[in-house]
């Protein structure tokens, strides 16, 4: 299939997750409730008017920036080696509380803070099946995690889940979680030529989990009263710094990662994660957050996720605040488009990168010409460059190039990686590199 086709394809499907699905009204209610809900949030604030954001139609009069020339409008990015009084970050053991000031301004401004009183998962086997992807037999359980709604149970949350690994091994396994699509009735992802990436995975002997991450949190601002937010806030609308949905699909990625460590058929302890577009920035988020992921992969994660923010081009923070896309953030990041800019915030995306040191991750993007230019490939790799002396400081190796790199060269000896291949929105052609990539650190 053409690569543009299958850009196409994908990228409409990523829509559809929260709008194709739906029928017309119900759009409408959400757009509205959506709007209703961002007003409030901005009453909150105090904010009266926002910045608009740039169109993704390269053809709109305001379409997003895609001159690099004009690109770095920044005269420098937040220092993670430099603690906020001044000082310099020497030592691993000053890292770990200059670690703690980043979080903080994180949480804060903006992915949002976890609540105290999260309610607790149960996890329970729906099904088990046994049949074969490809050539590889395999052992397939259907999970479901209860969260205990005792606390409010006008709101019922379940996190859906399923795990496969090889049938009939002998010693616990690597798994990969995924944040994955439900798909509509009808749809079919397009695969590249050759083996899946499930496929792949079973070849090394690996597993595979697919995690659902709307199954217990919407991909809308609608959904904020529902969904683990709405119970834990009962129904209520969000403080300034409450939660947004991506921390709350990396909260769900920590739980199933609970689920995990009860399994005789997992490795606890090489556990991956993966996710591409806004599942690339939950799957940041979540290495982020959660020491036990042993290595990601980050792909086309863009602005929100590991694409300098501060660089004027392709998707900007005023994309990300408006009533659209806000759902993702705390509230108090809906600032950044109103009385504040993007030079105003106290952290960026490479700050997100060093947040994962000193464990390995790979940072993907395809081409220009086929995905576009709205995720912005090389404030990804920048990032990666400029987290890179924090895994050094750990006495790991950061990136190993600076140089933004020719389409399709692969860059995987330090501890942070990056590829950009030749297809379009789509982590699919750098999976070998991934596991190879995975593989060192995994046989060690």
């Amino acid at each position: 299939m053409n690569k543009l086709i299958i850009t196409i394809f994908i990228c409409l499907y990523c829509y559809s997750q929260t709008s194709a699905q739906f029928s017309q009204q119900e759009r409408d209610s959400i757009y509205n409730l959506n709007s209703v809900d961002h007003q409030l949030m901005m009453m909150k604030l105090g904010i009266n008017e926002l910045r608009p954001g740039p169109s993704g139609n390269p053809d709109a009069p305001n379409a997003a920036n895609s001159d690099e020339s004009k690109a770095k409008q920044y005269e420098s990015l937040p220092d993670p080696l430099i603690f906020n009084d001044g000082n310099l970050v020497k030592s691993a053991e000053d890292w770990s509380k200059r670690r703690l000031e980043i979080v903080e301004d994180f949480d804060r401004e903006v992915y949002g803070r976890l609540p105290e009183n999260i309610p607790s998962v149960t996890w329970k086997i729906d099904e088990v099946k046994d049949t074969s992807i490809g050539i590889y037999p395999v052992h397939i359980k259907y999970l479901k995690g209860h969260v205990d709604n005792s606390s409010f149970p006008q709101i019922n949350v379940n996190i859906e889940m399923t795990l496969t690994t090889p049938k009939d091994i002998s010693e616990p396994v690597p798994v990969i979680l995924e944040f994955g699509w439900v798909l509509p009735k009808g749809w079919k992802l397009p695969e590249p030529e050759g083996p899946t990436w499930q496929e792949q995975l079973l070849a090394k002997g690996w597993g595979y989990a697919v995690l659902i991450p709307t199954s217990f949190q919407a991909d809308n601002g609608a959904g904020l009263r529902e969904g683990i937010i709405g119970l834990v806030n009962k129904g209520q609308p969000r403080k300034p710094d409450d939660w947004g949905t991506l921390r709350a699909w990396a909260w769900g990625a920590s739980r199933a990662i609970d689920y995990f460590e009860t399994d005789e058929n997992v490795d606890e302890k090489r556990i991956g994660v993966e996710g591409l577009s806004r599942y690339g920035k939950a799957a940041i988020v979540a290495m982020a957050y959660e020491p036990r992921i042993a290595v990601g992969l980050i792909g086309s994660a863009g602005a929100g996720g590991t694409k300098i923010l501060r660089r004027i081009f392709g998707e900007q923070v005023e994309n990300l605040a408006s009533s659209w896309e806000y759902h993702w953030f705390a509230p108090n990041f809906i600032n950044y488009a109103g009385p504040l800019t993007v030079n105003d915030l106290p952290v960026d995306a490479h700050q997100l990168v060093a947040l994962c040191a000193p464990r390995p991750l790979f940072i993907s993007a395809g081409s220009p010409d086929v995905e576009g230019n709205w995720v912005d490939a090389k404030g990804m790799f920048l990032s990666g460059v400029h987290a890179s002396p924090v895994f050094e400081l750990l006495g790991k190796r950061g990136l190993e190039i600076s140089k933004y790199p020719h389409e399709g060269t692969t860059w995987i000896r330090g501890d942070i990686a990056f590829r950009q291949h030749s297809g379009g929105h789509t982590v699919g052609p750098n999976w070998s590199s991934f596991i190879e990539f995975a593989e060192k650190y995994f046989n060690k």
